[in-house]
């Protein structure tokens, strides 16, 4: 499958495929584009600048940037691109419990109206990074792509009632695409620590201690930035009879994992990290184990190259390397909702969460 369909490829071919990705400058966006960069597509990005100032390790590439909220795009600025890769979003549940309309509004809202805009302005392929948080806590013992959509919070519903609108925009001309990514690990230069991973791996290096703050019976599927990055790139290229207005769970079978099974994993990796529990009674309990067989039957010469194991080595390595200590782990940097609390209470950030003053960009 490694070519492009219908008139997509015909129009420039692969070399020259123009895409904007959105939210280039966030967590995944930081690891996406330098992954489509080196398949040699062309990268603007588009990013209000929330985290500009959130950086881990040093930037590898910059592209040209559009520096505007989401919610302000026209129509110019979706001119002249082939496809859309839209990632842009407030990113998790603590931030759309904060404040639900910001969700509604950036997540649902201004994804639906991108999506309407790409579609007037001759985008042809508009890839939307969905969430398996969807599926709420499952009473199944997988869930495929089928499966009742139950989600429990803003972040969730917002994805949902995003991918619902955006497929009806779907015609012969317009061919959304909905990748429902697992929780997502890995180095980036954006790093989070408020990820299930990342935050053990960052907790067991710079305080000796594995800290689970439930009784680790979860299930989640978790998947590297890295393959993240390298599925949406394929999934782009896919023939557009495969991927049309779908919803793919992305990843595979080997991702799902109970949390306890990924401490012990950080434990075996970071040598005299001592396991401790915490189960609070408000515990994250959702729990769901993700059928990735549809993605696998669409693309099976694709293969992920992350595990567990690998990315908690990547992990150790890099925050030993960059000398993190338990202060730069605890930062606000790092955890989305303390840095959206920071630019709120520092007063850049006004109550509809827009800069007061526009920040700076290419």
């Amino acid at each position: 499958m490694e070519f492009w369909a219908s008139s997509l490829g015909q129009a420039r071919g692969e070399a020259n495929m123009r895409v904007l990705i959105t939210g280039h400058d966030g967590y995944i966006g930081s690891v996406m584009t330098p992954v489509f960069l080196s398949a040699g597509l062309e990268v603007v990005g588009l990013d209000t600048g929330y985290y500009q100032d959130c950086s881990l390790i040093p930037e590898s590439t910059r592209v040209p940037e559009i520096r505007k909220d989401l919610r302000d795009l026209t129509s110019k600025d979706l001119a002249g691109f082939d496809a859309v890769v839209h990632l842009a979003a407030l990113s998790n549940d603590p931030i759309g419990n904060l404040n639900s309309v910001w969700t509604e509004q950036i997540n649902f809202q201004a994804s639906v109206r991108l999506a309407q805009l790409a579609k007037a302005a001759g985008v042809e392929r508009f890839l939307f990074s969905s969430s398996c948080i969807m599926y709420g806590m499952s009473d199944a013992s997988w869930v495929n792509e089928e499966a009742p959509l139950d989600p429990k919070t803003a972040y969730a519903r917002s994805k949902v009632l995003a991918e619902q609108a955006i497929s009806k925009l779907a015609d012969d001309r317009f061919s959304p695409v909905f990748l429902r990514n697992g929780t997502v690990y890995g180095l980036s230069v954006r790093m989070r620590f408020d990820t299930v991973l990342n935050n053990l791996v960052g907790c067991a290096v710079t305080t000796g201690k594995v800290v689970v703050q439930s009784d680790g019976k979860p299930w989640r599927p978790v998947i590297h930035a890295q393959d993240v990055a390298r599925a949406f790139l394929h999934v782009l290229k896919g023939p557009r009879e495969v991927i049309h207005n779908q919803a793919f769970n992305n990843g595979e079978d080997g991702m799902n994992h109970q949390i306890l099974e990924l401490a012990e994993t950080v434990a075996r990796k970071v040598p005299g990290a001592a396991m401790e529990c915490r189960a609070h009674a408000d515990a994250d309990q959702r729990t769901y184990r993700t059928d990735f067989g549809k993605f696998a039957r669409a693309f099976p010469d694709f293969k992920f190259r992350w595990n567990i194991e690998k990315g908690t080595e990547e992990l150790v390595e890099a925050f030993r390397k960059v000398g993190l200590t338990h202060a730069d782990f605890i930062d606000k940097r790092f955890t989305r909702l303390k840095w959206v609390r920071h630019l709120l209470d520092s007063g850049m950030l006004d109550d509809s969460l827009r800069w007061k003053t526009q920040r700076g960009g290419s």
